[in-house]
């Protein structure tokens, strides 16, 4: 096969991923290959380990065991870190910048400095009549769209979302899919977490987690048809060993 034929470098790699935390193991042995330019759904309750799996794969967080790869890199690794986006669950921006000055911060972070790119992130998230107001002064929703801002700024290939749409209205939240969308449709890979299934059907691909493991990958259409379940949620009960409740199937205790 010639290398115009070969298939393209997977942008998400993880490889016997594992962190423990004393004696809680929060990843154990994740194995994950995500091809670029797809979005991907990272589905389970709180406290599955979404959130410290993606701190592994970004580099924040160094791992017990095994191994993770951005576009090939084995991470961490800093020079990579640019070509990265991360929105975590706590707003990552400073109360005393306006949203001008936290947006151009975060850009020449990361080695950016388009005006134009700033103009557009603020229409994207409708903060753009906010560009001079301090961030302390934000509503909380407000301070949620631009902590997005900040993450796509400098246009990173690789994207990880920790709940990305909470505390935004529905409308706004149409939109950032429909731009999310359009990212992925230029290439851009993007890897959201989140612990509700109403909005796992706008991804390419779910990965359910549960106890640090992943217990069910496929399109919602496929999870649904392996569990038997035309519903997402108890899709996600069922490959999980538990039943409509969240009782364990065979009577004892849930893994």
């Amino acid at each position: 096969m010639s290398a115009a034929m070969a298939a393209p470098a997977l942008a998400v790699e993880a490889i016997g991923l594992q962190k423990r935390f004393g004696e809680i193991q929060a990843v154990d042995g994740i194995d994950l290959a995500l091809a670029p330019g797809r979005i991907y759904g990272l589905l389970g309750p709180n406290g599955s380990g979404k959130t410290t799996l993606i701190r592994l794969l970004t580099g924040l967080a160094r791992a017990t065991g095994g191994e993770a790869r951005i576009l090939g890199t084995k991470m961490p690794s800093r020079p990579m870190l640019a070509q990265i986006g991360y929105m975590p669950q706590a707003e990552a921006i400073y109360p005393d910048l306006s949203v001008g000055e936290n947006l151009t911060f975060f850009a020449r972070l990361e080695g950016k400095s388009d005006p134009a790119a700033i103009d557009r992130v603020l229409d994207l998230v409708e903060l753009a009549g906010r560009k001079g107001t301090p961030a302390l002064e934000l509503s909380g929703g407000m301070r949620r769209r631009l902590s997005l801002a900040c993450t796509l700024v400098h246009e990173p290939k690789v994207l990880f979302l920790d709940e990305p749409t909470v505390g935004v209205d529905p409308a706004l939240r149409v939109q950032f899919w429909t731009h999310f969308r359009r990212l992925a449709a230029a290439g851009t890979t993007i890897l959201v977490a989140s612990h509700v299934m109403d909005e796992a059907d706008r991804c390419d691909e779910l990965v359910f987690v549960r106890n640090g493991k992943v217990i069910g990958r496929g399109t919602g259409a496929e999870l649904r048809s392996n569990a038997g379940t035309d519903n997402l949620e108890a899709a996600f009960l069922i490959l999980s060993g538990l039943d409509p409740e969240g009782r364990p199937l065979d009577g004892g205790a849930a893994a």
